[in-house]
């Protein structure tokens, strides 16, 4: 009798643990998502073409939603570079020569005149730049 009752609970965890498993792994990939790599490290350019600038940062909310990119404008190799945020939503996107292609509906010049960030590695935010 006492090995009936010790096994009741083993099947419990069981059942519970394998309950978990399954909802904490996906059986395919979700419809309609798209990966990181689209935006990250890609190039950004105005509706004329002229390259505007790269994105260097991919800001997600709590809740996992995109709400902005961060992007490197002016400077040359990165000395000089100023870091600006745009909506996420502002970038448009299209694949193009098997790449995707970036562009916002403003200049370079718009961007440099934005207020420029600066990652600050303690909080792990982007910060209003002081000058």
């Amino acid at each position: 009798m006492k090995k009936i009752f010790a096994i009741g609970p083993l099947l419990a965890v069981a059942m519970v643990t394998g309950a978990f498993a399954a909802t904490t792994v996906l059986k395919e990939g979700p419809r309609e998502s798209w990966t990181v790599t689209n935006y990250y490290k890609q190039a950004v350019y105005d509706p004329k073409e002229s390259k505007i600038g790269d994105i260097d940062d991919v800001l997600v909310d709590k809740s996992g939603k995109i709400t902005g990119l961060v992007i490197g404008v002016g400077g040359f190799l990165g000395a000089g570079e100023k870091d600006v945020i745009v909506p996420f939503t502002a970038v448009k996107t299209t694949k193009k020569n098997d790449k995707w292609w970036l562009t916002l509906d403003e200049t370079k010049d718009d961007l440099k005149g934005a207020p420029g960030f600066k990652y600050d590695r303690t909080s792990t935010t982007w910060v209003p730049e002081t000058k």
